[in-house]
């Protein structure tokens, strides 16, 4: 089997540093024929899509930019999407749970056929791209949340919180990245379709993320505990 890689970002990366028989593709989504010549040139089996735009420092970044963020977000995707279609090639669209805001009304959590709240920008983006692709043949939708890695990284929730002065005393769904290398290695053996969840089970709470943190890495480490309304 061969697998290509869309977007040399940090999961883009870690997935082709994980699969032996993954290419890690540097070809623009939004450029169909880019991705045609990428197709050609590798042959693929199943692409998985990890190009995305969160903003800088945050999403925050994209309430002021949406053309750049709806374009990379859902336009791209689309196109990417397009071509897997002509050619009968499998793929793996890497989303977002971000897309619900407040507690699940099941004690299991958020389920996939939930009607969704998103409230930012770039959520809306996620999931306008996911209400197309979850209907499409031989095409999967993976949400996940904020990635905990055992591998440094400024995407990595460990070094995400400790590198804030105020963290938000929440608790929120979080996806290890080792167990998510296995479910999407998983979804493309198979051939899943749809909508998947792909956060592990329970939830985590900042506080005692950073609290580990401490015991663990710096017992020096400081910050500020604020509310979510702040």
């Amino acid at each position: 089997m061969k697998i290509l890689i869309f977007g040399a970002g940090y999961l883009g990366t870690r997935m082709a540093q994980a699969w032996p028989d993954a290419i890690l593709s540097t070809a623009r989504i939004d450029d169909k024929n880019a991705v045609l010549r990428a197709f050609d040139e590798h042959k693929p089996d199943a692409v998985v899509n990890a190009v995305g735009k969160k903003g800088t420092p945050n999403i925050d970044w994209c309430e002021t930019h949406q053309t750049e963020t709806f374009r990379s977000n859902t336009l791209a995707p689309l196109i990417l999407a397009e071509a897997c279609q002509e050619r009968g090639i499998y793929l793996i669209q890497l989303s977002s749970g971000c897309i619900f805001y407040g507690d699940s009304p099941d004690a299991q959590g958020w389920r996939e056929e939930d009607a969704t709240n998103p409230q930012a920008f770039y959520s809306r983006t996620k999931y306008a791209t996911d209400l197309i692709l979850s209907r499409l043949p031989n095409t999967a939708v993976a949400r996940l949340r904020l990635p905990l890695d055992h591998l440094p990284a400024p995407q990595n929730l460990i070094d995400k919180l400790s590198a804030y002065k105020k963290v938000i005393d929440v608790q929120n769904s979080v996806t290890v990245v080792e167990d998510l290398l296995q479910v999407l290695r998983q979804l493309i053996e198979k051939r899943g379709t749809g909508i998947f969840h792909c956060t592990n089970p329970g939830a985590l709470r900042y506080r005692d993320l950073i609290q580990l943190y401490r015991e663990y890495v710096d017992p020096n480490h400081t910050n500020e505990w604020i509310q979510d309304q702040e």
